[in-house]
C-alpha cells in the first residue's frame, strides 16, 4: 500500500472552530451518536429534534457488517464508500465527527474513516454539548444530501481479528477500555450471553478516564499520558486497543493519536467476540 498522505487536519476541533468554518463547503459535518443498548436512547429521534447545522446522521449501528453476529464490525468498503457517498461525502471533504454527549463513540466514526483510507477527518471536543454551551444554534428534522461519490481504501494495518490477538498475548500490549468492574469480570456485560473478565494480559484503561466529566471534552495530553502509564501502558510501545464492541477502543486510539502515536491497531470484535461462550481463555480480577 502506498504510504499514508500526511494528515493535514487537526485531530480535535473546538465548536469555536467549527462555528467559523460553518460554512466552508469542504466541510462535512457527522453526527456520529451511540449509546449502549441498556441506555435507553434513539439516536435517529434526537438527531431530528437537534443538530449542527449541515450535519448527516452517520448511524453506527448500520454503517457496519450486517452480516456478522457482532455489533459493531467494519462493513466492507464497497458498503462503507456506498452508505458514505449517500451522505454526501467524498474523499476530498474534510470530515468533522461529533456525538450527543460529549465524547463516546465519534473517534470510533473518525477511526472508521481512518481506516477505510481517509485521514482529512476530525472529531469535535466536547461534541454537541460544547456546542450547545457555546451558544450556538442548532437545526431540527431530517438531512437528506445530495450524494457524492467516496471511495474507500482499507488498511488491513490499522484492524486486527481474534487471531491476531491472541498471537499478540504476552508480546504485544492490549489496552481494555471497558470500565474497571467489567474488566475484572465483577460487573456483567450491558450484551447478554458474554462471559465476565478480560483478555490475557491486557492491562485496564477505562476511556472515561481520558475525559473532563465536566466538559465532556479530552483531558489534557499531560494527563491522558499519565493515565496510560498508571494503567501500565507504555505508549512509545506497539499497542493493541479493545472494549465492549469496538467503539470506545477508539477513544484510548484517538488519544494516542493525540499524543503522536498512530500504529495503534483496533480490535474490532472486541469483548462481543472474546468474551462468547466457548471462546478463547479469560483472566478475572484485576491487571495481573
Amino acid at each position: 500500500s502506498e504510504a499514508r498522505k500526511m494528515t493535514t487536519v487537526p485531530l480535535l476541533v473546538t465548536a469555536e472552530w467549527l462555528a467559523n468554518n460553518l460554512d466552508n463547503p469542504d466541510i462535512r459535518i457527522i453526527d456520529a451518536s451511540f449509546h449502549l443498548p441498556t441506555a435507553g436512547r434513539d439516536v435517529r429521534a434526537e438527531f431530528v429534534e437537534a443538530h449542527i447545522p449541515g450535519a448527516v446522521l452517520f448511524d453506527i449501528e448500520a454503517i457496519k457488517d450486517t452480516s456478522s453476529d457482532l455489533p459493531h464490525m467494519m462493513p466492507d468498503p464497497a458498503e462503507f464508500a456506498r452508505m458514505v457517498g449517500e451522505l454526501g461525502i467524498s474523499n476530498d471533504h474534510h470530515v468533522i465527527a461529533y456525538d450527543t454527549v460529549g465524547i463516546l463513540s465519534a473517534p470510533r466514526a473518525w477511526w472508521m474513516f481512518r481506516a477505510m483510507g481517509h485521514d482529512k477527518v476530525s472529531v469535535l471536543d466536547g461534541g454537541l454539548l460544547a456546542w450547545v454551551r457555546g451558544d450556538h444554534p442548532t437545526e431540527a428534522g431530517t438531512a437528506t444530501p445530495p450524494p457524492d461519490y467516496f471511495e474507500a481504501n482499507l488498511q488491513t494495518d490499522m484492524i486486527v481479528d481474534m487471531g491476531a490477538v491472541e498471537a499478540a498475548i504476552g508480546k504485544t500490549q492490549i489496552a481494555d477500555a471497558r470500565a474497571a468492574a467489567r474488566f475484572t469480570g465483577q460487573a456483567a456485560e450491558p450484551r447478554p450471553g458474554l462471559r465476565s473478565g478480560h483478555i490475557p494480559g491486557s492491562r485496564n484503561l477505562p476511556s472515561s478516564t481520558l475525559i473532563d466529566p465536566e466538559t465532556g471534552q479530552f483531558k489534557d495530553t499531560a494527563t491522558m499520558r499519565a493515565a496510560f502509564e498508571q494503567a501500565g501502558l507504555d505508549i512509545d510501545q506497539p499497542m493493541i486497543t479493545s472494549c465492549g464492541s469496538g467503539v470506545t477502543a477508539a477513544i484510548l486510539s484517538f488519544a494516542l493519536a493525540l499524543m503522536g502515536k498512530t500504529d495503534t491497531r483496533l480490535y474490532d470484535g472486541s469483548w462481543s467476540e472474546w468474551g462468547m461462550e466457548g471462546g478463547p481463555a479469560i483472566e478475572t480480577g484485576p491487571a495481573s
